[in-house]
């Protein structure tokens, strides 16, 4: 079987989504309004997005804990799998995002299933302490915290508790024992804590989608 180009993947990224996620277009305007107001364009992919979605409705997640939201792309995702009394509550450190996600997030449809934390997600994170138990967090922030964000994550679930930490494969660089790269080192630590973290049962596999050359962890909190 012959490896993949750039070019094979793209046309099979678009083949797939054309196919099982369409068009949407609440979806679509989050994009074009975030690429609009110069945020960057590091939203998870279609493909992506509705693999989020089904995890969560596979999983029965009625409380979903996100951390980074940049323009709600994968938060609208989540918010349309949680049953209706769920909530999503997303973590950003940015006012302007957050402002710009908020208004995606009520142009789709989904705004009264989700409270946006404004702050910086090692400082927000303690506050929600306490609270009813995430069903399922997805991980999508500064890579340099993973680990900040992963204990948080175990603390704030429960045992099955579904963890998903998205760009861990950096282009295949985070195989690289030797990269200097703080967000891959960071990538990295996350990977090293979900192996030996007793509070983990982990995997990651790698991607190839609109966004190129990546991947995805997902581990169970036991």
């Amino acid at each position: 079987m012959p490896d993949p180009t750039p070019d094979t993947w793209r046309r099979v990224d678009a083949y797939l989504t054309e196919l099982l996620v369409g068009h949407d277009e609440g979806l679509e305007r989050a994009v074009a309004d975030q690429n609009e107001a110069g945020l960057p364009a590091i939203e998870v992919a279609p493909v992506n997005g509705k693999l989020l979605h089904l995890i969560a409705r596979m999983s029965g997640a009625r409380r979903v804990l996100e951390i980074g939201t940049l323009g709600a792309y994968s938060t609208i995702w989540l918010a349309r799998a949680v049953p209706e009394g769920g909530l999503v509550v997303t973590i950003e450190a940015e006012p302007r995002t957050a402002e710009i996600a908020r208004a995606n997030l009520d142009r789709a449809g989904v705004g009264d299933r989700v409270e946006i934390k404004l702050g910086r997600g090692a400082e927000v994170l303690p506050t929600l302490e306490g609270a009813e138990p995430f069903d399922l967090v997805f991980i999508d922030a500064d890579k340099e915290s993973n680990t900040i964000y992963l204990d948080w994550a175990a603390r704030l679930g429960r045992p099955g508790t579904v963890v998903m930490v998205d760009n861990t494969v950096r282009g295949g660089e985070v195989a690289n024992p030797a990269t200097e790269n703080p967000q891959v080192i960071g990538v990295q630590r996350g990977l090293e804590m979900l192996s030996r973290d007793p509070r983990f049962d982990a995997t990651a596999i790698q991607t190839l989608d609109a966004k190129g050359y990546d991947g995805i962890a997902i581990a169970l909190v036991v």
